[in-house]
C-alpha cells in the first residue's frame, strides 16, 4: 500500500539531507508478521528521493506513529507536501531463526569467496 505524508507545513529536503516525515498513522501489527516501509521508485528515479534504511522494519510491538526516513539524494531540493505518496508498506512474515555456535563451518563450493567471487 502507499503511504502519504502528513505534514502541518511543507517541508524541503535539501541535496543529501535526510527528514522524518509523518504519516499520521499507527497500527497493530500481528505477532509473527513485520511491516516493511520501501521507497516510492517514481520518487527514486525522478527526484534521487528514496529511504535511507530501505527496507525499513516496523515490529510487531511498536505502537506509535508510522514515520518515514527520506533522503534526497538527487542535486535539487524536494519538496514534500502533505498527502504526497512517500513511501510503500508491505507486510510480511519474519522467521525467526534458532542460531548455534559452531567452531568450523560446513563446506562449500564458493568457500570464503565475497564480493564479486560468483561472478558479474
Amino acid at each position: 500500500m502507499d503511504v502519504e505524508a502528513d505534514l502541518e507545513t511543507d517541508c524541503v529536503i535539501e541535496p543529501g539531507a535526510r527528514t522524518l516525515i509523518p504519516t499520521g498513522f499507527a497500527l497493530s501489527i500481528p505477532p509473527g508478521f513485520e511491516m516493511q516501509v520501501r521507497p516510492r521508485s517514481g520518487l527514486a528515479v525522478t527526484y534521487g528521493v528514496t529511504i535511507i534504511n530501505s527496507p525499513g522494519t516496523i515490529d510487531s510491538d511498536y505502537r506509535g506513529e508510522i514515520r518515514v526516513i527520506l533522503i534526497n539524494l538527487g542535486r535539487e531540493p524536494f519538496e514534500v507536501v502533505r498527502g504526497q505518496r512517500i513511501a510503500q508498506l508491505v507486510f510480511a512474515p519474519v522467521v525467526r531463526a534458532d542460531f548455534q555456535l559452531h567452531i568450523t563451518l560446513s563446506r562449500s563450493d564458493r568457500g570464503e569467496g565475497g564480493f564479486g567471487s560468483t561472478g558479474i
